[in-house]
């Protein structure tokens, strides 16, 4: 039986819609989900809202469930949760996670959605993808015992990072941000907060996750020798400078990159990266993160407002009714 639901699609810089989808029923190996909320990543979401993914880098941006091609029209986002209404047995009436864009109810197989653990709210449950990111970053530099860590950046990216961190055994972990309303996001993470020109410095570790070039100046500035920089950053179509002269050789500093498309431990695969981040979530500390919310059916009217920065936010969750629109 085919039936209705709807989509939020971008159609040009600075627009959007809500369009109708025709949806099949689940074939063997699939599931039906209808959605409860979705996740805005205000960074990623509206580098692709305003066409700034460089063409050269367009199979590399596309989410897993994808529709349309970039730069326009493109339906895009990969922050999901929802309830399993059709398919096998063990995930009917699951709440389920999915990398999905912004949709009403969709069909997907099976092996695309996760089970949300009971203890972690549906609502929190959309910041698994970032706090996936973060995971993926945390293993990629491998912090130790008493290391004194910076993240410059407060955005989601860079505050899901001092989530993770903030119980990390013996470290001193700062949150580094040029809005000073960051310093309530530190609070309720509980980790420590600074603005750049008075973060604490001979860092072991930092990473930089505030997509500027001052902010990658500052991240070097605060390394102590033989420091790094993990750089999770997505500069789009922007280029931009990095000192390497000054004291970078002298310090013999380092600077890698973290990105969440390739799993950053080889004993580890991208199922058991995700499920770990679901049971991270079970702290109730990452609420933090979530700013904001509005009904699915106000997303042409709210992407713009987070896209210029007139609703500030690091992750904007979209709440949904009923999950379709009438047959």
């Amino acid at each position: 039986m085919t039936r209705t639901a709807s989509a939020f699609w971008l159609n040009e810089s600075g627009k959007g819609e809500l369009r109708p989808v025709a949806l099949d029923g689940p074939g063997p190996g699939e599931v039906e989900v209808r959605t409860l909320h979705s996740g805005v990543s205000r960074g990623t979401e509206t580098l692709v809202f305003r066409g700034g993914v460089p063409e050269n880098q367009y199979a590399v941006m596309r989410a897993p469930f994808q529709e349309g091609d970039f730069p326009w029209p493109v339906k895009y986002g990969y922050l999901n949760v929802g309830v399993v209404e059709h398919g096998p047995g063990h995930l009917r009436g699951r709440t389920v996670f999915c990398l999905y864009p912004h949709q009403t109810r969709y069909v997907v197989p099976e092996t695309a959605v996760t089970v949300v653990p009971e203890r972690v709210p549906a609502a929190r449950a959309v910041l698994a993808g970032t706090v996936e990111t973060a995971v993926n970053a945390v293993w990629d530099a491998r912090p130790l015992i008493g290391d004194r860590i910076a993240v410059v950046g407060g955005g989601m990216v860079g505050s899901s990072i001092a989530a993770v961190l903030a119980s990390f055994p013996g470290a001193r972990v700062q949150l580094v941000d040029a809005d000073p309303a960051r310093q309530t996001t530190a609070d309720r993470l509980g980790v420590g907060f600074s603005s750049p020109g008075n973060a604490l410095d001979g860092c072991d570790l930092v990473f930089h996750a505030s997509a500027s070039e001052a902010g990658l100046t500052t991240a070097l500035n605060l390394l102590a020798p033989e420091g790094r920089v993990v750089e999770l950053s997505w500069y789009g179509d922007r280029k931009i400078s990095v000192p390497l002269g000054e004291f970078f050789h002298s310090r013999r500093l380092t600077i890698r990159s973290s990105q969440v498309g390739s799993v950053g431990r080889p004993d580890r695969t991208y199922a058991e990266r995700l499920a770990l981040a679901l049971d991270l979530l079970a702290d109730a500390r990452f609420d933090a993160l979530i700013t904001g919310a509005s009904a699915f059916e106000e997303l042409p009217d709210v992407m713009p407002k987070l896209a210029d920065g007139a609703i500030p936010a690091l992750c904007h969750r979209v709440d949904y009714g009923q999950g379709h629109v009438p047959e």
